[in-house]
């Protein structure tokens, strides 16, 4: 019997790393998330492509461009008011909140700096900008439900962040 292999409608398992620039973790995880591969959901393009024809046990790790990743970081999504403009409850530093723009499109945004009476928040993904590192190890194989291939998710899954 021969191993499986990533490829189109296998429901794959995995664990992964992501360091930012400077090389520090940003996000670890060591309990297995799952994605249907080909589906093009849930994973950055250059990712699915680096996992197909691999098995159970192989670590692919790759760098992704800001293009291939969370794409460049963008002044516009970024804002400085008066403190007392904002609530007591979000001036702190990392506070992440939702709010609307113009167009009633809802968008997250994190406090990234108070200083002068001013608070700044940015509805970047915090590594926007960045050349980042993947590294992932695929921890098991199987194929895909036909309910699966239709939604493009396995069944119960959350999509990956």
């Amino acid at each position: 019997m021969t191993a499986a292999t990533v490829s189109k409608n296998k429901v794959v398992s995995l664990i992964y790393v992501v360091r930012n620039q400077k090389g520090e973790i940003f996000e670890y995880r060591d309990l297995p998330i799952a994605y249907v591969h080909g589906s093009g959901a849930d994973l950055f393009p250059k990712i699915e492509q680096a996992l197909d024809g691999r098995q159970v046990g192989d670590r692919v790790t790759l760098q992704l461009a800001p293009a291939d990743a969370f794409g460049e970081h963008d002044p516009k999504l970024s804002f400085t008011d008066d403190i007392e403009n904002v609530p007591p409850e979000l001036r702190q530093i990392g506070r992440d909140f939702e709010a609307h723009n113009a167009k009633g499109e809802s968008m997250i945004f994190t406090v990234t700096g108070i200083e002068n009476n001013k608070l700044t928040v940015d509805a970047n993904h915090p590594l926007a900008g960045q050349t980042i590192s993947f590294e992932v190890t695929v921890r098991d194989i199987r194929d895909a439900t036909l309910e699966e291939i239709h939604n493009g998710r396995p069944l119960g899954a959350m999509p990956l962040q």
